[in-house]
């Protein structure tokens, strides 16, 4: 057993609370109430509700955090050295359509240290994938996550994120998918930039990469993944950061190889 700490416990309490908000939601997914936000990007309710409960019960453990929100933007907060990255409902397509594979991202940045804590949860799995940095990643309270040990391309299974309707880039997409599709053993795109790193951490996933991504679909992730031994760039091979927007995840063995066939793309 591993024990999170004091830290970690506020965040684990935040997003199960959330979790138990969006699971009585996902039980009635016809009922609810969906406006259109963007092309192809839905915010339903559930997201709304799910950010108002995060906020709040963070800013009861930690008042004064500034709050990054996918859906409330930014609350800088009287505490400039600390922010909370927070996405309520990743994979809001998944959701709005019944597929139980979505979840609660939290992740706590640090002025000088960046992403020291991280977390992502599956309420209807019930699967908490957590890290603190230089502590290590875990998956609840009794695993630690190990990135796969699979050497050999036409051996791995890769995750991919692609661009729907009104997002520009599907002829990258599809240039990089033909590189690397012919040389694994397969190719998965499950709906959920959080759940695919947390699924690189826990070596359900050899690797994984997408483009078009936001700050808090990846800042719990990248810790995630680092503390579970994987490597992560953007797809184009810089150092990654919160605002590139793209990433590149894998175990050390196949991330260069990974790399080459998006670079011959």
């Amino acid at each position: 057993m591993t024990t999170p700490s004091a830290l970690l416990q506020v965040m684990m309490t935040a997003a199960r609370k959330a979790g138990r908000r969006l699971a009585r939601d996902f039980g009635e997914v016809s009922e609810l109430q969906v406006s259109k936000k963007g092309p192809g990007d839905f915010v339903t309710q559930a997201d709304l509700k799910s950010e108002e409960i995060l906020k709040e019960e963070l800013e009861k453990a930690r008042p004064g955090y500034g709050f990054l929100g996918e859906e409330g933007g930014l609350d800088e907060g009287s505490d400039k050295t600390h922010r909370w990255i927070v996405d309520p409902l990743d994979g809001t397509t998944n959701f709005l359509h019944a597929i139980p594979h979505f979840a609660v991202n939290i992740a706590l940045e640090r002025d000088g240290a960046g992403i020291v804590a991280g977390l992502t949860y599956n309420p209807i799995s019930n699967e908490m994938f957590w890290a603190e940095k230089g502590k290590g990643a875990f998956l609840n309270s009794e695993k630690r996550l190990r990135v796969s040990a699979r050497r050999q391309l036409d051996e791995s299974l890769i995750a991919t994120g692609i661009p729907f309707a009104g997002k520009p880039g599907h002829g990258v997409f599809l240039k990089e998918l033909h590189q690397l599709s012919q040389r694994v053993s397969g190719v998965r795109r499950f709906g959920s930039a959080a759940l695919d790193l947390a699924y690189v951490a826990a070596g359900r996933f050899d690797g994984y990469w997408e483009r078009g991504l936001k700050p808090w679909d990846t800042a719990a992730g990248w810790l995630i993944v680092m503390e579970s031994g994987g490597v992560i760039t953007s797809a184009d091979g810089e150092p990654f950061t919160l605002e590139n927007g793209t990433v590149l995840a894998a175990n050390p063995d196949l991330h260069g190889p990974y790399l080459e066939r998006l670079k011959a793309a």
